[in-house]
């Protein structure tokens, strides 16, 4: 499957947001995906950033075809209202999503997609892991693997959703699946260029680099 590879080759521009950071450790997907439903249907919202890795879980996005869940076994399959195909979540890929009143901050969603690919690709630097963007494939890539997702839904001015970066997990279950509905698409993670890469680390990392994007 031939991907063209499509480079960031300018920043896009910066907005100020002043967040919550809530580390929520390990949550079942159905239960976080709850709570933000109700932060954001909500009249206001205190901008909050949670980093969070979730049980074993295939979810999809409104563009998603079932069929490109080939064999979940075991796994739970969860529709969700995020853009974007069918991914997997599990232990050892860090999940931040960005509930926050983008409206408030004039920032539009190529905006803020176009600041969480960068924020992703500064991640990676800090491992010495060069990165691209794919187009027509929302998402970061290392040689044509995928190591990073984006999906995000904004509802009357509202962010929520957001990111899955791969650092160190059993990849195994992607391939119960045509990830992002590309069938034959590979992945890969931090810990395939870092063998002594944690979460812990890599929470670190973007907690850091989220206050230098957004300030």
């Amino acid at each position: 499957m031939p991907l063209q590879k499509m480079l960031l080759l300018k920043h896009a521009p910066t907005v100020t947001i002043n967040p919550e950071f809530i580390d929520l450790g390990s949550q079942a997907y159905e239960d976080t995906y709850g709570r933000m439903r109700s932060l954001v249907q909500a009249k206001s919202l205190n901008d909050q950033i949670w980093l969070l890795e979730h049980s074993p879980v295939f979810t999809l996005g409104t563009a998603a075809d079932p069929s490109h869940v080939l064999n979940p076994g075991s796994i739970p399959v969860i529709q969700t209202d995020r853009g974007g195909e069918v991914t997997f979540h599990g232990p050892g890929q860090l999940v931040i999503y960005f509930l926050l009143n983008i409206q408030l901050k004039t920032m539009g969603p190529k905006t803020l997609v176009s600041n969480l690919q960068r924020l992703i690709q500064n991640i990676l630097q800090k491992y010495r892991i060069e990165s691209s963007f794919v187009e027509g494939a929302p998402g970061v890539y290392v040689e044509d693997k995928k190591i990073a997702s984006i999906g995000l839904r904004i509802s009357k001015g509202k962010s929520y959703h957001g990111i899955s970066i791969n650092v160190d997990m059993d990849l195994k279950p992607f391939s119960l699946i045509n990830p992002c509905g590309y069938e034959g698409l590979e992945v890969t993670q931090i810990s395939d260029f870092d063998s002594n890469v944690t979460l812990e680390d890599v929470k670190s990392v973007a907690i850091k680099e989220i206050q230098t994007i957004f300030s």
